[in-house]
């Protein structure tokens, strides 16, 4: 059930989530599934809904950072810089968790991912909820668990059903998930890249972001599980193949009359595409990609689903830059083609 977020929806909204009940949550990155954190009862029908394994961890979305003590156990100088430099935004940090609380959230961990979200009904849902007594909702994207996350109130209904109640905030700003930062292990290091940078992020809070290299180990711990860390996430059901436009160009002339049933997001269309067409029954459907990271992210997961459903057997995507305004892209594609 697909609900204009008016007043009126947002508290039956509320009230639905006090009850233990789910409800589709539009943030400015992807829509969301969203349950009360705190009860762990609720939060399991998270899992069950997406088919998601239960020692994966949810992110917990709050109001405001006057939340945060309410999860965690503390909280780094640097992650406070970072709360104040990037939240409300698409900004999670893994934080060491307040014994107790939301341990299903957590994935049985004693860390826990918390995130403010800018969207007006994000927000406005979290703030009706304080006084029910719903201090958080862990909401992860609200899709089949591996699969292309959604970004219209519309990609939550195909994924799971008529039944769920879904407030429409319109299509998702941002695109892709938050970026997240591990903030338990005494430096910043970078789980999930993100529309935030780890620029933006070593300037905010004046530390040096650890990358990958430091993701299994940092001042002898291991990193924690975080949600979209997986190596195959965000897939659809369509082979997706990563070329340069050069390889693309060169596979479509060898192919010729012969590509069939295939999809192409690239930045430009081959002139081999423009001879045979654009069409499915042309056997290419292209889509045109973005030349600003921006704008290729907010477009990525829309282009995937809709290819998809116009039933390619292959996706062809030119891979972007390897710059580090492309890498929440990069890595996006990089877990949807494994």
């Amino acid at each position: 059930m697909i609900l204009s977020a008016s007043p009126a929806a947002i508290a039956q909204a509320a009230l639905a989530l006090s009850d233990g009940q789910l409800v589709g949550l539009p943030t400015e990155t992807v829509y969301g599934l969203a349950a009360n954190a705190i009860d762990d009862a609720a939060v399991a029908k998270i899992f069950a809904a997406k088919g998601r394994p239960s020692d994966h961890p949810l992110i917990v979305h709050v109001a405001s950072r006057d939340q945060v003590p309410l999860f965690a156990a503390q909280v780094p100088e640097f992650a406070q810089a970072l709360m104040a430099a990037f939240w409300p935004g698409p900004l999670t940090l893994i934080l060491p968790r307040l014994s107790g609380v939301a341990s299903a959230s957590a994935g049985g961990q004693d860390s826990i991912g918390l995130r403010c979200p800018s969207h007006p009904v994000a927000q406005a849902l979290l703030q009706a909820c304080l006084p029910l007594g719903v201090l958080g909702v862990s909401a992860p994207s609200a899709n089949r668990f591996g699969r292309v996350s959604p970004t219209t109130a519309a990609h939550v209904q195909s994924e799971l059903g008529p039944d769920l109640l879904i407030l429409d905030g319109g299509e998702c700003e941002v695109g892709i998930e938050s970026t997240i930062i591990d903030c338990t292990r005494g430096e910043p290091v970078l789980l999930r890249p993100g529309q935030i940078t780890r620029a933006q992020i070593e300037a905010s809070c004046g530390r040096a972001v650890r990358g990958k290299d430091a993701q299994e180990e940092v001042s002898g711990q291991a990193a924690p599980r975080a949600s979209g860390t997986l190596e195959s996430h965000y897939a659809p059901r369509a082979k997706v193949r990563l070329m340069s436009a050069d390889e693309i160009a060169h596979k479509l002339q060898a192919l010729g009359p012969h590509a069939n049933n295939l999809g192409l997001w690239s930045a430009e269309r081959p002139a081999s595409v423009q001879a045979m067409g654009s069409g499915v029954g042309a056997g290419v459907l292209w889509r045109e990609q973005a030349t600003s990271a921006e704008q290729a992210a907010h477009d990525l997961f829309g282009v995937l689903r809709d290819l998809d459903a116009r039933g390619v057997m292959q996706i062809w995507v030119q891979l972007p830059p390897d710059t580090p305004e492309w890498e929440g892209v990069r890595d996006r594609l990089q877990r949807a083609a494994a």
